[in-house]
Order: structure tokens, then sequence, then C-alpha cells
């Protein structure tokens, strides 16, 4: 008889044994493989959670009117065409979660003119959960779809601010809103400055907050004594790494300034939402898409 020893030495081992080990590292191949699965199963589910998690956070104003004490303005920007649900239902739905008084669109809500269709459903559902009002941001003037836009957006129930504005009143207290066609407009239109020194001619020393939708124009903002500035366009510098205000800014500048959440200027405040969406390819990186809340106190 051949010993055990003996026999694997000159073949190796046993078949039984052998037919052990293969069977081992097959296991491990196949638990190495699902594990590889899982880790690229959830990188995914992260990814896709950055583009399309909608996240909001309450930014809180001290220096408005006592009257208006915890009104609250859901602010929207850079949506881009994009949809969260079929007619945006999802984003529509967490608007009035957030339980609005008022709703600032400020700018970019499309990109191409073929992306009008997409308007009457959003435009009519948050105009239907809160006041609603909107500014063009810089692509609604580059895709020439200003003029068709702003009726659309009227017609389903939107307020167009176009270099005007409007009075708002609660408690024995007056804002003024006022609103900014964006600079990429017409090369002769109302100043933000002028609008502003409108409505100190017609309606006095009033508290004032403006639709912007650049949050690159701080010295208009501030020359014009605008008391609170809400706007968007940066998209929070898409990719947000600790220390920063977002790596990318919105004519492609590393560390952008004035991205997200609430800034003080030497005259007035500053707020600045990271938008809802992009304009491919760019993606976004610890940076959800943003509905913030604008709450007067």
């Amino acid at each position: 008889m051949i010993k055990d020893a003996d026999w694997q030495q000159r073949i190796g081992a046993p078949p039984e044994r052998s037919r052990r080990r293969r069977r081992r590292r097959r296991s491990g191949c196949l638990t190495r493989f699902l594990a590889f699965v899982l880790v690229v199963a959830a990188l995914a589910g992260w990814f896709w959670w950055q583009q399309n998690g909608l996240s909001s956070e309450e930014i809180e104003i001290a220096s408005a009117p006592d009257g208006f004490a915890s009104y609250r303005i859901v602010l929207i920007s850079d949506l881009h065409a994009k949809e969260f649900g079929a007619g945006n239902e999802k984003l529509i739905q967490y608007v009035k979660d957030l339980h609005p008084d008022l709703i600032a669109i400020v700018g970019d809500i499309l990109h191409e003119k073929s992306q009008l269709a997409m308007i009457p459903a959003v435009a009519s559902g948050l105009a239907g959960v809160a006041p609603t009002y909107y500014v063009t941001g810089n692509h609604e003037w580059a895709a020439h779809a200003v003029q068709e836009l702003e009726p659309l957006l009227e017609e389903n129930g939107v307020h167009v601010l176009s270099n005007t504005y409007v009075m708002l009143e609660r408690g024995g207290d007056r804002i003024a809103l006022l609103g900014a066609e964006d600079s990429n407009g017409y090369a002769d239109q109302k100043t933000i400055a002028e609008l502003s020194e409108e409505v100190r001619q017609e309606q006095g020393d009033v508290y004032k907050i403006l639709l912007s939708h650049r949050n690159t124009r701080i010295e208009e903002y501030v020359d014009a004594h605008i008391d609170l500035t809400l706007c968007g366009h940066a998209h929070g510098g898409l990719i947000r790494l600790p220390g920063t205000d977002g790596l990318i800014g919105p004519h492609r500048e590393f560390f952008p300034s004035y991205t997200a959440g609430l800034y003080d200027l030497p005259y007035g405040q500053l707020v600045a939402s990271r938008g809802l969406g992009n304009q491919f390819p760019a993606f976004r990186l610890f940076n959800r898409p943003d509905v913030p809340v604008v709450v007067l106190e």
C-alpha cells in the first residue's frame, strides 16, 4: 500500500482533498465577487442620491420686519428642466411639506427652448402650494425662450417679476419684493439700483427682498441697498469639499464664493441656493439638490 506521504510526493494531494480545495477557492471567488457587486451597487446608489435626493435647510433672517415673523420663503433655483417624478410631483410635494408662505423661483428653470413643455406642470403645481414668483436666469435668455416662457408661467399661476416689484403686507408691516431680469437680458433694461430707487420713491423706506439669479452681482446688490437678496446660479460649486464653498464656479473658476447658504454683505444679506439640476455633463458630489427655506424672524 502506498502511504499518503508517498502519494503526495508522486501525484499530489488525494483527489477528494483536491476537490475540497477547489470548492473552497470557488466559494472564496464567489464571495469576493458578491462583495464587489454590493460595493459597486452601494456607490451607484449613493451617486444617484447625490443627483436626485432632495434636501433642505432653514435659514433664519433676523433683520426682517416684526410683522413677518415666521414667514417662510421656499427658494427654487436652477431646475434646468430636471424632473423629480412625473410632472415634478415629488418636488411639488416636497415643497408643500415645507409649508411655504411664498415660493421664489430665481432662474434657470430650463436651458433649451424644447423644454418649455415641462413648464405647465411644475408652474401650476408650485403655484397651487403658495404664491409663486419668478425671475429669469442666464440660460432662459441664452435659449431665446424668455418671450414664450414668461407668458406661459403667468398662464399657469406664477407671477413674473420683470424688473418690477410687488408689496407684501403682514401684521401691519410691509416688504417690497423686487425681481431683476438676468443680465443676459436686454442691454437697456432697468438696473437693480434704478428699481430699488423706484421702490424708495413710491413706497418710502421699506424692507427690500430681491429675487435675482446670479450670486456674482454682489456690488450691485450692495450699491442698491437691498436688504436681502435670494439667488442661485452657482449650483453650490458642484463638488463641495470640506472647508470650501464649492470646487467649481459658474464660470468654471475654482473655489467660488457665495454659492450656498447665508452671507452678510457690506449692506444687507444674501442667501444662495445650491440649486436642483445641472446642465449636462456636470454632476454633484456632497451637494444634493437644494430647496432652502428662508425664515424671516
